[in-house]
């Protein structure tokens, strides 16, 4: 499968900035603040580590989870109560909200089940921020989605655990609405409305992968029409509609360049982001961070997913900067930069300006965000509540 170096290629094998994690920790996710950026570590510390953004300086660092870390996210507000806060969850059962200023956790979740705690895998705050949402792993026969009203934390408002029948790997809430998106190593993906009580009811759609989904989220095409890309543990890379029909299923590791002048080969997924203007020609706004097994990352697109021979595009790729296997990257597209985080301990700040020189000034804006509730079947040709 072909991948094409877009005519801005550019490549960068000097970080502007890094830092290091004590204790040899890995980076395991990287969020944006206001103020700061943070960084999720993981064992011995399962802390949460927060840098000043001009110096890159560990000014403060937050206690984070008794176990694991699993998830790591900026969210716009929490029951408009915390703006701009930091969300976390842990596989010491516990989902956080965090206070910077005072350095502790301001709002801490917690399923009050008989026992010991069950590991969140997944969690993510609805819109409005009234919603939080977790996923567990699976503790017997089930795995279940547990939903909180922040304003009440003391326990879930309700539990679904029929949705998924393994570990939930991924939860997004869509970008308005209570529309979640969840994933799990059922191979399943679903698609629920998470103001329904009753789960049989909150059920919208249903897509079956067949393998084992490590990450998940929303995409969108540029006339603001909604979609979902997926990722398995074998390194596989779907697109579907908002219906949870498969699009296109790719070895992620295909598209490659071989020649004198450049190569790229991918060896593993890093994740994904989704920029408000599409780069180049492309109909979407995906872009996908790469990694090499020599710790170099590649940012690379695809014009789109209609055709499943239309080549991948490689946009930029940034060197040399870490040793080993990079698990985070955050694009932060309003400083024009981009920051990696790796097995190597290592967070690296690179420059990302002229990236946004690649969009294509041709094309429209993208329209006004559209539920996936309210998407025509014309539009996204599937089935509500279809099971493969």
């Amino acid at each position: 499968m072909s991948l094409l170096d877009a005519q801005t290629f550019r490549s960068s094998s000097n970080p502007v900035r890094s830092a290091k994690l004590p204790a040899e920790a890995y980076v395991l996710s990287i969020a944006s603040l206001p103020s700061f950026y943070a960084a999720a570590a993981s064992a011995p510390s399962n802390s949460v580590h927060l840098f000043d953004r001009e110096r890159l300086r560990n000014v403060l660092t937050l206690p984070g989870h008794e176990d694991a870390i699993t998830t790591l996210r900026s969210v716009p507000n929490v029951a408009n109560a915390v703006s701009h806060a930091l969300l976390s969850s842990g596989k010491d059962g516990a989902v956080k909200v965090w206070d910077e200023r005072a350095g502790s956790a301001a709002l801490r979740l917690t399923a009050s089940t008989a026992g010991s705690p069950r590991a969140l895998l997944s969690c993510d705050v609805s819109a409005d921020g009234m919603t939080i949402a977790a996923g567990t792993e699976l503790h017997g026969e089930d795995a279940s989605i547990l939903y909180w009203d922040p304003r009440s934390p003391a326990a879930p408002l309700r539990v679904h655990s029929s949705t998924h029948s393994e570990d939930i790997t991924a939860l997004h809430f869509y970008r308005n609405g209570k529309m979640l998106l969840s994933a799990s190593s059922d191979g399943l993906l679903c698609t629920s409305n998470a103001e329904e009580a009753d789960e049989d009811e909150a059920g919208v759609h249903v897509g079956n992968w067949g393998c084992s989904i490590a990450q998940a989220g929303w995409l969108h095409d540029r006339a603001g029409r909604p979609g979902v890309w997926a990722a398995s543990d074998m390194e596989t890379f779907s697109v579907w509609t908002s219906e949870l029909d498969r699009l296109q299923d790719i070895d992620i590791r295909q598209p490659s360049v071989h020649r004198q002048d450049l190569t790229w080969v991918t060896d593993y997924l890093i994740g994904c982001h989704t920029t408000p203007q599409p780069l180049g020609d492309s109909d979407n706004d995906l872009c996908v961070f790469a990694g090499s097994n020599e710790g170099d990352i590649a940012l690379i697109t695809k014009p789109t997913f209609a055709d499943a021979n239309a080549p991948w595009v490689l946009q930029r790729a940034w060197t040399t900067g870490h040793a080993g296997i990079v698990r985070a990257a955050l694009w932060d597209e309003g400083s024009n930069i981009l920051l990696t985080g790796g097995e190597d301990s290592k967070i690296n700040v690179w420059t990302a300006k002229g990236s946004e020189s690649i969009a294509s000034p041709s094309r429209s804006k993208r329209g006004n965000d559209i539920d996936p509730m309210d998407v025509d079947d014309d539009d996204m040709s599937g089935r509500k509540k279809r099971r493969a």
